[in-house]
């Protein structure tokens, strides 16, 4: 099985989100993680971006994703991305993590899931 992974770790985006009206009136920041499985692994990229899931443009995607609209839960925001991902890109599974700094006495709250291509 393959086990190659991408990772990109705590990209800061930023969005409208919360429960409160009051607090989807702001922009926050956000911090995401994510951890992507190609397909078909490394093997046989020849050293071509063009083999492989290109990070940079996911990172664009990402932060495009985020401010593309409102929402409520980082858990929306978590699935969403996972959605994109898998749709988007030739991979098995995707992993991904969303950080919010909104607990007074917390670095931040976060949720995390793990889709794979059906």
């Amino acid at each position: 099985m393959n086990r190659d992974e991408i990772e990109i770790r705590r990209l800061k985006v930023s969005t409208h989100i919360g429960v409160p009206e009051e607090e989807r009136s702001e922009v926050q920041d956000l911090w995401i993680s994510v951890w992507m499985q190609p397909s078909q692994g490394f093997c046989g990229l020849r050293d071509e971006v063009s083999n492989t899931v290109d990070y940079h443009r996911v990172s664009i995607e990402l932060a495009g994703l985020a401010a593309a609209k409102p929402r409520h839960l980082i858990e929306t925001m978590a699935t969403d991305i996972a959605e994109h991902l898998l749709s988007t890109y030739p991979l098995s599974s995707v992993e991904v993590k969303v950080e919010k700094r909104i607990l007074p006495d917390a670095d931040f709250v976060a949720v995390k899931i793990r889709r794979e291509r059906n």
